[in-house]
Formats: C-alpha cells, structure tokens, sequence
C-alpha cells in the first residue's frame, strides 16, 4: 500500500473511532502515562513534542510539568478532543497541531524531548518516524516510544499482525523488541531505560471498539480460538465465563540522542 494510501486509512480508522479511543484503559490511564514520564524525567525547562498523540493525554500530563508541550497527530478527530482535554485542565503551555510523523514540521534540535505513545504499529516507516524525532530533538535530548509488540519468533508474530490487521486495517505491524531496539541503534539513540508491559484485552470490547465489521470479526474470533488451542503467537489467548481474552505484550523504550550539536 502506498504511504499516502495508508495514511488515508489510519485518518478514516481514528476519525471513526476517536470518541471510543479516548476512553480507552489503555490510552487514559493515568498511570501508566505517569510511569512514562517518569522514566523520560524531563527538566522542568523542558519542551516536548508527542509524535501521533491522539487525544493528547500523554502532551498534556508532560505540559504540566514542564515548560511546553506540542502533540502531532495527523487526524482531526483525536486533535479535537485533545483541544477540549487542554482548554478542561486550563493548560496555556500545550497545544495540538495536524500533522505527518515521517515529515516533521519542526527545526533540526527544537524540542528537548520527543515521544510517541501505542501509535508505531500504524506507521509503514517506523524507522524513519523514529529517525524524524531524533532530528528535532536536541543532541542529548530524550527520545521515547511505548508501543505493542510481538513475538521474536516471525511466523508468531506474524500470526499476531495478521488478526490485528483484520480487526484494524490501519494497524501496519507490531514490531519484535529486538527490531524495535534496533531501530534506536540505527537512530543515533542510545537507550537508557526499558520496561515491559502487558494489556488484557477482553476480545469483544475490542472488536467493538475498532468497529470491525461482521466478516471480518468472525475471523478474527476464529484465529483466537485458535490460537487458544495450538499457542501460536504468544498473545496467550484463554476463556474466563464464556469470553475469550488475550495479551498484548508493550515495550516502552527511552534514550539518549547521541547527536551532536553542528561544528562539533
């Protein structure tokens, strides 16, 4: 698919369900956002800039702590309810703006920290988005990225993207840790901290929440089940009263952008 054709397809995925996904456990849960900033520990002088930020929960818990906060996203839908979310908590150091991860709007170095929070699995160049928010983030600045990821065995994995991708055509791929990890290496990013997750998935809530049409839903429920039975992506799916559940793996990474400052 081309670049411009997907992004259309992310647009269309988070326009449709941009009023659910702001509600979600996973996205406004403010404690799992709290570990995050946590383990970037941004200087109160701080500027930051969120790569994809959805409903802008992540800017904003970042804004008031530091000097500013700028969150990206390339829909208006989840732009709009972030707008609301800050003009909510009164914060005047945060604001929301369209925009392409891959082609970053901003200055070489402008921001001290750069992050991007459950939104890699959309991209087809994660490596180059990464690349980008080490661009504009300032030579021994902070760059972070939480995201899903997958089993290191490919065909697991595989079968992981496969069900995501019919649930959620904008869902390109869960990267392996290793892959992920490398693609800091290649970055100019030095990693300093790491921590691992999980999210329970209730199958049906999820099905809803992406608004998965019947047909393929059914397919999804199948590869499940599957799954369930034959143990084939890692994603550990079981039963509990009649419903059936599975993990989704996270990985939050954060590093040192290696860079160097011009003429030196």
């Amino acid at each position: 698919m081309e670049d411009s054709a997907h992004k259309a397809v992310v647009q269309e995925s988070f326009t449709r369900q941009a009023e659910v996904y702001a509600v979600t456990p996973t996205v406004a849960d403010p404690s799992r956002i709290e570990r995050l900033i946590e383990a970037v520990d941004p200087a109160p002088e701080s500027r930051v800039l969120e790569v994809a930020c959805g409903p802008g929960f992540l800017a904003l818990a970042f804004a008031a702590r530091c000097r500013e906060a700028v969150g990206l996203d390339l829909t208006d839908a989840p732009l709009a309810i972030a707008e609301k979310n800050r003009q909510e908590r009164g914060l005047a150091n945060a604001r929301f703006q369209r925009g392409d991860a891959d082609r970053l709007l901003f200055a070489d170095g402008e921001f001290d920290v750069a992050v991007c929070r459950f939104a890699f699995h959309h991209f087809e160049e994660p490596g180059r988005v990464l690349r980008e928010m080490a661009r504009v983030c300032r030579p021994q600045g902070k760059v972070a990225v939480e995201d899903l990821v997958s089993s290191e065995h490919r065909a697991r994995g595989d079968y992981q993207n496969r069900f995501e991708r019919l649930r959620d055509p904008s869902h390109t791929r869960a990267l392996a840790p290793s892959e992920l990890l490398a693609l800091f290496t290649a970055a100019g990013l030095e990693v300093e901290r790491l921590y691992s997750g999980e999210l329970v998935q209730n199958l049906e809530r999820w099905l809803a929440n992406s608004q998965t049409p019947p047909d393929r839903a059914a397919e999804v429920r199948a590869l499940i089940e599957r799954d369930g039975r034959e143990d084939l992506s890692g994603t550990c799916p079981y039963l509990e009263d009649g419903q059936w559940f599975f993990r989704h793996g996270t990985l939050a990474v954060v590093a040192r952008n290696l860079r160097r400052s011009a003429g030196v």
